[in-house]
C-alpha cells in the first residue's frame, strides 16, 4: 500500500510548486494526512491490484482493463481537485469526501461504460449521468 501511495502521490499534480509565500500553498504531505486522501488511495490500490490481475490474462483492449485504467484516471482528477482547496478548508478533506470522492469515481466509470455502448438519450445513461451529478453536488456543496 506504501507503494501505491507512492505512486499516486507520483502521478498527481504536485502542489508543491506553488511559492511559500502564496497563501494557496498546501504542501503535498498535508493532504497525504486526511482521510480523504487515504479513502483514495485505497481504492487506487484496490484498481492497481486488479489491473494487475487482469493483465496476465487479457490485452489493454479488454472491456474491463479499459473501464479500469479510466477510474484511475478519473480519480487522478478527482485528486488534482482536492489539491487546490485552500490551506483553512483542509479540514473538508474527510473520511466521508473520500468515500464521495472514490464512489463518483465509479459512477463516472460505469456511466463512460454505457456511453460506449449507448447513446445519450438511452434510460440507462440518463439515469448514470443523474447518479454522478448527485455526487458532484454534493462534493461541491462541501467545498464551497
Amino acid at each position: 500500500m506504501i507503494c501505491a501511495a507512492a505512486n499516486f502521490a507520483q502521478s498527481s499534480p504536485k502542489v508543491t510548486t506553488l511559492s511559500r509565500a502564496d497563501k494557496s500553498y498546501i504542501p503535498l504531505e498535508t493532504i497525504r494526512l486526511t482521510s480523504a486522501y487515504a479513502e483514495i488511495v485505497l481504492r487506487r490500490a484496490e484498481l492497481e491490484s486488479e489491473l494487475e490481475a487482469l493483465l496476465i490474462g487479457y490485452t489493454e483492449d479488454f472491456p474491463k482493463v479499459k473501464e479500469t485504467r479510466f477510474e484511475m484516471e478519473a480519480l487522478k482528477k478527482e485528486f488534482s481537485r482536492l489539491s487546490a482547496v485552500k490551506p483553512t478548508e483542509i479540514s473538508k478533506l474527510t473520511s466521508a469526501m473520500g468515500k464521495l470522492v472514490v464512489r463518483k469515481s465509479a459512477l463516472e466509470t460505469d456511466l463512460w461504460s454505457l456511453r460506449q455502448k449507448y447513446d445519450d438519450n438511452h434510460t440507462d445513461v440518463k439515469r448514470a449521468k443523474r447518479r454522478v451529478e448527485i455526487y458532484e453536488t454534493a462534493i461541491k456543496s462541501i467545498l464551497e
